[in-house]
């Protein structure tokens, strides 16, 4: 057998240790040649947003490359410090340090290399609906056929082999201080009862305090100017969290006799301070990475929420029409109906004159009670009744865009010098009228005494009942014929943006999952390093006595901590992430954020199921 067959067989005996470090760099490489597919189709090199579709692919197709290179150099070195004896005792055959290197610079050449290629072959066989997902997420209007992405299979090959080389290198010099003796001992060297220094465990609490509070309290503007030195204090405050706060909390729950001696507790915390101080380096990485994941797609989904409902909130009916030049408005008009007609679309329409005033050193709108109501009714919302010498304010309550929201002084001055005060309805909300800032309703009798206004506007409304099917041609028709402002369409303005949002969304997608995934992945490898030093431990305890049913009690908490740990902190960072955010906007992103964390929990939770039933199938073989 030569040394190459020796390193080749190696991979294969070992094939429990590295599936998961194979299958995550699998999964790398597929995702980054996904996007080189991407990045190279013909139909993504024609107008202004297709070319920031391949610009997106491309800044993305980067970053996973970059990401990739430390998650596969941490995998690598992972594997070497599980195999510590393993290299001793090869050692002792005779190999020389050299010859230990070499093994593991082949071995991780053949896992790259065929990682490499099954990526690239998945990739091909999942491109068409890959590619179907695409048209839709990303709204292209020009389909996206399959092609066989040759310049896409060169550049992964090529760019993943490298990176394989590279890391091939590094790592074989990880081994070369290692002397015999402690290659032997490998994982069974004394390091010394873990301890934790109060100084640094009242540190952790206070700047994760100190990070939260100021996350949550800010507001606006203010949000943007606190982010970096919270995430620095956060950052912090989470290695001191695993490093210092865990071990201390572990070691007194150890001192209280009620819950150290309580049936199985004694084993549960017999090493988990051990383990809790040897894994915080990897659940403080797994904490970071899954709170960008987190942050990263739930501030895409809250954003689109952000901008999606601004539309329609402002905009309540189907189709709106608003012009202050006279003498073009009958004609578009009748061709706005002319057009619904030929589409088949029937709808409740409603016309009024929207007047403009100068009302403390600003101009307003002031509408008529009668005209207010036609429109109200239009989406079904509650009609006002506004008594002559009353005035009602309607404030706006959508996202804020950007508009300066202040306070109307809520009295109107007539020209016989009469006030105009508010009623018992006082202040009201409505989407009724297409306004983004506040607004006065008053009696028809008194509007007519109102001054000239300084503008006036004609505003039509169609509020669609039968014939959706045909709005999306018909908005198309009417943005081609009439200008762009006097015409809205709720569904095509809807789309415009997700036009140019979808790219974005689904370059943030892809980036979050590979985050996730890499999370889970360094879990995955932490627990299986220390799977023949649990195999020892557990089985030592099995002839103490317990049955079978404690012990597998003892080694799901066990377990379950270990990998939950890092997880729910992740959580609580996410969810104070993305509440900071909708402080940002002024825009409740409550809904996004649960569905956004529930689903990564969810997700983390079946994952969990699955690596604790190999795991504990393998801890079954020595019992």
């Amino acid at each position: 057998m030569t040394f190459r067959q020796f390193a080749f067989n190696n991979v294969i005996r070992n094939k429990r240790l590295y599936a998961a470090y194979f299958l995550s760099s699998l999964f790398t490489v597929m995702v980054f040649f996904t996007f080189s597919i991407f990045a190279n189709h013909p139909a993504l090199s024609g107008n202004e947003m297709n070319a920031n579709v391949t610009k997106g692919m491309n800044i993305s197709a980067g970053i996973i490359y970059v990401f990739s290179f430390f998650f596969i150099l941490y995998s690598m070195s992972s594997f070497l410090q599980s195999r510590k004896r393993e290299f001793g005792l090869l050692m002792i055959q005779g190999m020389s340090m050299k010859q230990i290197r070499m093994m593991v610079f082949l071995e991780n050449m053949v896992i790259g290399f065929f990682a490499t290629l099954g990526g690239i072959f998945i990739g091909v066989v999942f491109a068409k609906g890959i590619l179907l997902i695409a048209e839709n997420v990303l709204i292209i209007e020009s389909a996206l056929p399959f092609y066989f992405p040759t310049q896409a299979i060169i550049l992964t090959f090529a760019s993943f082999i490298v990176l394989f080389f590279l890391i091939s290198l590094f790592v074989t010099y990880v081994l070369r201080s290692k002397k015999l003796i402690e290659l032997i001992k490998g994982n069974k060297i004394s390091k010394g009862e873990p301890k934790s220094s109060l100084f640094l465990t009242l540190a952790a609490v206070i700047l994760l305090v100190i990070g939260y509070t100021t996350a949550l309290l800010a507001k606006g503007p203010v949000v943007v100017v606190v982010m970096l030195p919270v995430i620095v204090v956060v950052m912090v405050g989470t290695y001191l969290l695993f490093t210092q706060l865990s071990v201390y909390i572990i070691r007194r729950l150890r001192k209280k006799e009620s819950i150290f001696w309580f049936k199985t507790n004694m084993l549960l915390f017999s090493d988990l301070a051990f383990r809790m101080k040897d894994n915080a380096r990897t659940f403080f990485m797994v904490a970071m990475v899954s709170t960008v994941a987190f942050s990263a797609i739930g501030t895409l989904f809250g954003f689109q929420s952000f901008l999606t409902s601004g539309i329609k909130h402002v905009n309540a009916t189907t189709f709106s029409y608003q012009s202050n030049e006279k003498e073009s408005v009958k004609k578009d008009v009748e061709f706005i109906n002319q057009t619904l007609k030929e589409e088949k679309i029937v709808a409740d329409t409603e016309h009024m004159d929207m007047n403009y005033y100068d009302h403390a050193n600003d101009t307003i709108l002031i509408t008529k009670s009668s005209d207010f109501n036609r429109f109200a009714s239009l989406i079904n919302e509650k009609q006002v009744k506004v008594p002559d010498g009353q005035v009602i304010v309607v404030e706006y309550e959508g996202p804020n865009m950007g508009q300066i929201r202040k306070p109307l002084d809520e009295t109107i001055k007539l020209e016989s010098g009469f006030t105009l005060k508010p009623g018992k309805d006082g202040v009201i909300s409505s989407r009724a009228l297409p306004a983004s800032d506040t607004y006065y309703i008053v009696s028809d009798r008194d509007f007519e005494k109102l001054p000239n206004p300084v503008e006036v506007q004609s505003f039509y409304a169609w509020q669609v009942t039968d014939g959706e099917a045909g709005i999306m041609t018909a908005s198309e028709k009417l943005y081609q014929h009439l200008e762009r402002y006097k015409i809205f369409s709720v569904e095509y303005e809807i789309y415009e943006i997700m036009k140019f949002y979808g790219p974005i969304l689904f370059v943030g997608l892809f980036i979050g999952i590979v985050f996730f995934v890499s999370a889970g992945s360094f879990l995955y490898f932490r627990l299986y390093m220390d799977l023949d030093e649990d195999k020892q431990k557990f089985s030592s305890i099995s002839k103490m006595g317990l049955t079978e049913k404690e012990l597998k009690k003892v080694l799901n908490r066990q377990t379950a901590i270990l990998f939950f740990a890092p997880i729910l902190v992740a959580l609580v960072h996410g969810a104070v992430a993305l509440t900071a955010l909708s402080n940002l906007f002024s825009f409740n992103l409550f809904k996004e954020s649960i569905t956004v964390l529930g689903v990564f929990l969810m997700i983390q939770i079946i994952y969990f199921f699955i690596v604790r039933h190999f795991y504990t199938k393998q801890i079954k073989t020595v019992l």
